[in-house]
C-alpha cells in the first residue's frame, strides 16, 4: 500500500474502479522460464490484481537467475572429439563448458 492512505479507503476506491487484490497464499517458490534460464523467486508474496477483465500478478521476494544448461548435440561431441584425438566425454566436457561454442572447445583441448 501506499505509506499515508488509509487501507480500507484504498480498497473502497479500488472497488469503485472495478479493481480486486488477491493474495496467493502459502506460495513456496515461483520459476519464470527463459530461454536463457529461469528466474526463480523464493520467499516470494504473489498478488492477482483484477481489472478490466484481466488478472496481472505482483511478485515480491528473493530472486536469483540459473542459467539454462546447454544442450550438446551428439554430431558437436564427434567433431570435436576427431578433431582433439580426444575422447567423447572430454569433447562434451569442452563444449559444456564454451556454452556450445566448437571452436573454442576444439581450441581448448588443443591447448
Amino acid at each position: 500500500m501506499m505509506p499515508g492512505v488509509n487501507p480500507k479507503q484504498m480498497k473502497a476506491a479500488m472497488r469503485k474502479m472495478g479493481m480486486t487484490m488477491e493474495e496467493i497464499e502459502n506460495v513456496e517458490k515461483v520459476v519464470v522460464y527463459t530461454p536463457q534460464g529461469n528466474y526463480v523467486f523464493e520467499n516470494v508474496q504473489v498478488v492477482g490484481i483484477k481489472m478490466q477483465g484481466q488478472t496481472s500478478y505482483q511478485l515480491t521476494g528473493d530472486v536469483r537467475f540459473e542459467e539454462a544448461e546447454v544442450q550438446i548435440p551428439e554430431d558437436d561431441v564427434k567433431l570435436v572429439a576427431s578433431q582433439t584425438g580426444k575422447s567423447a566425454e572430454e569433447a562434451e566436457a569442452a563444449l559444456k563448458e564454451s556454452k556450445g561454442d566448437i571452436a573454442e572447445a576444439i581450441m581448448k583441448l588443443s591447448a
